[in-house]
């Protein structure tokens, strides 16, 4: 049995800024300034341009922790793109990752979107 089975998660639709919404993209921004990416690869949205572009935002709790969280902007139905999705180190490897994204996944399928994507860099 995994580690995962035992614990209750819950992955909720939020308002990215949410505290605890905020604090995961807060560590998310933190944990990518690590890495050297170039300008040109660097295509997180703010919290400002997730809400303004009406991107529809999640949060997965582990019991009533904040673990996780994923975003999807939505165009028309032609395709979702995955937007700001982390998972606190603490919690992975445990799967969580993957169940974020199928929840991502099922919704943009009640959108009647087929095509997910998750825009990279160089």
């Amino acid at each position: 049995m995994s580690h995962l089975q035992t614990m209750q998660i819950t992955i909720v639709k939020e308002q990215p800024d949410s505290p605890d919404a905020l604090r995961l993209l807060s560590e998310l921004d933190e944990a990518l300034w690590l890495h050297p990416y170039p300008p040109q690869s660097r295509h997180a949205f703010t919290v400002e341009k997730l809400l303004r572009e009406g991107v529809a935002f999640f949060v997965a709790r582990i019991d009533t922790e904040p673990a996780a969280c994923g975003g999807l902007k939505i165009f028309g139905t032609d395709y979702g793109e995955v937007k700001r999705m982390y998972v606190r180190p603490v919690y992975r490897g445990r799967g969580l990752g993957k169940a974020v994204l199928n929840h991502l996944a099922a919704y943009v399928q009640q959108k009647k979107v087929n095509v997910l994507r998750l825009e990279t860099g160089i």
